[in-house]
């Protein structure tokens, strides 16, 4: 018995377990591969490039190329790995495309002629064994089916499907609309199939290689990852070899010299098809490739190898475009931010420097002061104190004292509104002033120029809750905390009013008030509560009363918000899951 190689049946072994552990690991790698090109595809489907910034219209169109490919392409190639090679023929009107079909399909299978476009909608022609799959399948999903054989032109995105036994079955050819045709949508056809190419096969003349438009479409799908081949047609006799070295020399130089290429000469066509043995190469390399299932593996592999390769570019890029989006928003909400902001602080000023203290509230404060309601609101204690609390209690606020309250309140009232009123019209007026916000106030937000309707109620609401605040703080932070209030009982209500004109600034040195000056509520406050406490408690009443207008204004600011998104501008967090998304798809791979 011959002895085994040393290492023999261990390395068998080993290298059994081994196939054994990538045979188990690869379903799980295609489903974290799919998950992650789904939430790729999920992602772009979450926002819309809305404002007509530069480029605007180069990120519409690559954000449609990606989705696209994402779901024309690479999510049905990884989930149907074993489905024929796809070959996608693409070119300039009149290049020879359904002519080079025909010929390799053996039959006239698509329209050819003198007039141009002669293919409107995509012929595939495949073998039938995978004629169902076609009509059925994943692939180019957002694409109607129907089976061939069909007239000559099918109005409309129909995939016509058709049978050939000719057709190895590895192999599927698809001749798709000219990409230079007169039609917008034959255009979008053309790119749309070229993304979902494992192989596309560029076909263009001898007249006509130098177009712009041939070599963007090849720039387009060397940048979009596909593999790619060339055929120029109808290379004349005699100068033939001048023009193939000369297009050679352009592929070079636009980065594609590697594509695999053929010519085609000038020759007869007869019944839609060329002589057999002008595309006898063309045929061998297709069905070479296609009946060798490891060249096959290698070009639909290098494909869509190539496609995920360039998703670490092209997501990037668009998420660039992206965050110019998001810039303009930003910059349109710190307007918002900038007006309630500045509205805010001027009404902290407003609030401080007396300026309330006129009109309706200075003749109700000397109404209060000058009659002594303010000095009966002080009861000096003689004896029983239980009784002077109890009466205290029962004690209905003087008519001077309401008046005084319902005017402090009427008038923050309306300077909170008028502060409100300007900011609203601050942002509309920068809004309308910056490059974004038109289109924004095409809309809905045209109408925010002004308060809203409810803010009124709201503030009313605000401030009434911030003078019983106040009332509060003197009933439990003032005399009842110091020796004085042995001797003193006091009116909590009459006492916060005082308490309120001396924090909207009365009797400061910037405020020249007309008459009253005889009681300053500052030294009224001092004597009661002592300098220390009087500053606790003014400080805690003013940051409440700055909080509780903060809000408000907070409220009217979310207003501009939402409009920003009702326009559908993506914010902050969509560049972002951009970037998570490209990077769960190279841990996935």
């Amino acid at each position: 018995m011959p002895s085994e190689p040393a290492g023999g049946k261990a390395g068998a072994k080993g290298a059994g377990q081994a196939r054994s552990a990538a045979a188990s690991r690869e379903p799980l790698r295609q489903s974290d591969l799919t998950r992650a090109l789904s939430d790729l595809r999920d992602r772009l489907d979450t926002f819309e490039f809305v404002l007509e910034v530069p480029g605007v219209e180069e990120a519409r169109e690559a954000r449609l190329e990606l989705r696209n490919q994402l779901e024309d392409y690479a999510l049905p190639r990884i989930q149907a790995a074993g489905v024929p090679m796809l070959v996608v023929l693409g070119g300039s009107t009149g290049a020879g495309k359904s002519t080079l079909v025909n010929t390799l399909v053996g039959s006239r299978v698509s329209a050819t002629g003198v007039l141009r476009p002669t293919t409107s909608s995509p012929i595939l022609v495949c073998h039938p064994d995978h004629a169902e799959w076609f009509l059925k399948g994943p692939m180019l999903p957002g694409m109607g089916r129907v089976r061939g054989p069909a007239p000559d032109a099918i109005a409309g995105d129909q995939l016509v499907i058709i049978s050939s036994d000719v057709l190895p079955p590895g192999l599927a050819l698809l001749d798709s609309p000219d990409f230079d045709s007169v039609f917008e949508d034959h255009y979008e056809f053309a790119t749309k199939l070229m993304a979902a190419a494992d192989l596309w096969l560029c076909v263009t003349t001898a007249a006509r290689y130098a177009d712009a438009q041939v070599w963007q479409m090849l720039q387009r799908a060397r940048d979009n990852g596909a593999s790619i081949g060339v055929v120029l047609s109808r290379v004349p006799q005699g100068a033939g070899a001048e023009v193939v070295d000369h297009f050679g020399e352009m592929l070079a130089e636009q980065g594609v010299g590697d594509a695999r290429r053929f010519t085609i000469p000038e020759t007869r066509v007869e019944d839609s098809r060329l002589p057999e043995e002008t595309i006898e190469d063309i045929r061998a390399w297709l069905v070479g490739v296609a009946e060798d299932a490891t060249d096959r593996e290698i070009v639909v592999g290098d494909t869509l190898g190539g496609v995920l390769d360039s998703f670490r570019t092209r997501i990037p890029e668009l998420a660039k475009h992206v965050e110019a989006q998001v810039e303009q928003r930003a910059e349109l909400a710190q307007l918002v931010e900038s007006a309630y902001g500045t509205a805010l602080a001027e009404l902290d000023e407003a609030t401080r420097n007396g300026s309330l203290l006129r009109g309706e509230v200075l003749a109700r404060w000397q109404d209060f002061a000058g009659t002594g309601d303010l000095l009966r609101a002080l009861h000096v204690r003689r004896g029983r104190l239980s009784l002077t609390r109890r009466s205290s209690r029962r004690h209905r606020a003087p008519s001077r004292v309401r008046s005084l309250k319902a005017a402090l309140r009427s008038g923050l009232e309306s300077l909170i509104l008028s502060t409100a009123e300007h900011a609203a019209e601050q942002v509309l007026a920068g809004w309308r002033g910056h490059p974004a916000g038109g289109q924004v106030l095409a809309g809905p937000a045209a109408t925010l120029g002004t308060a809203s309707p409810e803010l009124s109620r709201r503030v009313t609401r605000a401030v009434s809750s911030w003078q019983d605040h106040v009332q509060e703080l003197i009933r439990t932070e003032g005399v009842t905390k110091r020796s004085v209030a042995k001797l003193v009982s006091f009116d909590s209500e009459a006492l916060s009013l005082v308490l309120m004109i001396g924090l909207l600034g009365y009797g400061t040195s910037d405020v020249a008030v007309e008459g009253g000056t005889s009681a300053v509520p500052q030294r009224l406050l001092k004597a009661l509560f002592g300098a220390e406490s009087l500053r606790g408690m003014g400080a805690k009443a003013r940051a409440d009363l700055r909080s509780r207008i903060g809000m408000l204004f907070d409220e009217e600011a979310i207003r501009f918000g939402q409009a920003l998104d009702a326009a559908g501008i993506p914010d902050e967090t969509v560049p972002v899951q951009l970037y998570q998304a490209t990077y769960n798809l190279e841990v996935a791979r």
